[in-house]
């Protein structure tokens, strides 16, 4: 990774400074949008190998909440659309803020999957296509479940010092993505019916050991996306990126080519 840069951005009446860092080179670009605990830093060297391979340059940054970007506020608890706004606001307004235009490729992991597909369904004519790692597009029992153990292992064990090492503010991070999967009006949160209008290429990456999410949720962006095909990873988690690296970068490479 190189040092990270900050860029101002505005939707709606938010602002916030976004952490972001560029990896290696190409005529194309990639954005990586990190799952519900992520962040620049906690990508590791994935982007890096990724976009060596594809021979693309790739933009990470941690969403607002997240790494160095702007904390939360004290009162401020994220509402059932945080991801739709995160997607139709503040991923557009910070590809603007940095003169990124034409369309992207994208790669999102969990969290990071969803506002791919949402942005690749709202903002056809900017997006080439898109990976999904361990996305999700509607609410499992299984998710909420795990996301109840985080939530104990954050409060009870060293979690909170281990996810302190990516964070600025820790906590923000941590009670922004909790308090909103395990708030119940969340439970209705679906965006099916949203896909169908994804034109982009589409490869949906699921490991069949996930603990926050099954084999349902691939096999509805299949359904729903005609054209998306699916790569389904034995002893994986998920993490994919982290669990079968050489395997997802195989298949990156293979789908995009």
């Amino acid at each position: 990774m190189t040092e990270p840069r900050y860029a101002g951005i505005a939707w709606g009446t938010r602002s916030a400074r976004i952490e972001y860092e560029w990896v290696g080179e190409g005529a194309r670009t990639i954005v990586f949008l990190h799952e519900g605990l992520g962040s620049c830093a906690m990508w590791r060297d994935f982007p890096a190998k990724l976009c060596a391979a594809l021979g693309m340059r790739g933009l990470v940054y941690s969403r607002p909440g997240y790494g160095k970007s702007t904390p939360r506020s004290a009162d401020e608890r994220w509402q059932p659309d945080f991801m739709h706004r995160q997607a139709h606001e503040v991923l557009p307004a910070f590809l603007d803020a940095i003169g990124v235009g034409g369309p992207v490729w994208l790669y999102g992991h969990s969290d990071g999957g969803s506002i791919a597909l949402l942005f690749a369904a709202k903002f056809p004519a900017r997006t080439a296509g898109l990976i999904v790692a361990a996305p999700h597009i509607f609410v499992e029992d299984l998710s909420v479940a795990s996301i109840e153990k985080t939530r104990l292992a954050y409060l009870e064990t060293d979690l909170r010092d281990k996810l302190g090492r990516y964070h600025d503010d820790v906590d923000s991070a941590f009670w922004g993505w909790n308090d909103i999967w395990l708030h119940p009006p969340f439970r209705g949160w679906n965006i099916e019916g949203e896909m169908a209008a994804i034109t982009a290429p589409v490869l949906a990456v699921q490991g069949l050991d996930d603990e926050y999410g099954t084999m349902a949720q691939v096999n509805g962006i299949a359904k729903a996306v005609k054209h998306a095909q699916l790569l389904v990873l034995a002893d994986c988690g998920h993490s994919p990126h982290r669990d079968q690296p050489e395997e997802v970068i195989r298949a990156a490479v293979e789908f995009v080519r």
